[in-house]
């Protein structure tokens, strides 16, 4: 397929950016934007939950298609589309980027980005202040899942193997604004595989062009 793609949802988003990953990984001409045909799309307006019923992104239309939740949205690339494959062809492997999906989807994003990194990104304390209390909570199951991460990396340069998979593309923005806290140096500085592998994910060529300084202050 050669119709280009359009990523729906603000570029800042760890998701959005896993999907452009994807399409940058396999060369798929796409665009980007909280906008539908030119038009901008208010987020959780009656027009997002008509692309998505719980109002989330990113939501990826493709001609007349529409598909939601990334880790769907990256499979469906990589086997709409010409390039190389980011999924292995054993079954068995093939399971554990689904497994890896799953679990970096879920449990990984709410504790890393949900739990602790929006909360120095959009403060929720008084007078705009980072609750404290809420880092110190959230830290011991970062902590816990960075060594979860660390052991598995002791398998191969990514996280399933040696080729950069789905997996490594729902990681690597997530992993990479973490790495970008100062706070978050000192238990990364106990995970020296996963340090590697961040700076493995961040040197090729397709992070290079996603995994940018985000622009909070408007959508890409």
């Amino acid at each position: 397929m050669t119709t280009p793609v359009h990523i729906v949802g603000p570029q800042f988003s760890n998701f959005v950016r896993s999907v452009q990953l994807c399409c940058e990984e396999k060369g798929i001409p796409y665009s980007l934007g909280a906008e539908i045909e030119g038009r901008p799309m208010a987020l959780h307006s009656s027009e997002h939950y008509a692309l998505h019923p719980f109002g989330k992104v990113p939501i990826l239309l493709h001609g007349e298609r529409r598909l939601i939740e990334t880790p769907s949205i990256c499979r469906y690339l990589d086997a709409a589309f010409e390039g190389p494959a980011l999924q292995p062809e054993s079954t068995w492997q093939r399971a554990q980027v689904d497994q890896w999906t799953g679990m970096l989807a879920l449990y990984v994003d709410q504790a890393l980005v949900r739990r602790y990194l929006l909360e120095f990104v959009f403060p929720k304390g008084e007078g705009g202040a980072v609750r404290e209390d809420a880092v110190a909570a959230a830290q011991p199951e970062v902590v816990r899942l960075l060594g979860l991460l660390e052991q598995q990396l002791a398998q191969g340069d990514y996280l399933v193997g040696d080729d950069f998979t789905i997996a490594d593309a729902i990681a690597a923005p997530m992993l990479d604004y973490l790495a970008g806290m100062p706070s978050a140096k000192d238990f990364l500085a106990e995970t020296p595989r996963l340090m590697a592998y961040i700076e493995r994910l961040r040197a090729r060529p397709a992070a290079a062009r996603v995994l940018v300084a985000p622009d909070l202050g408007r959508t890409a």
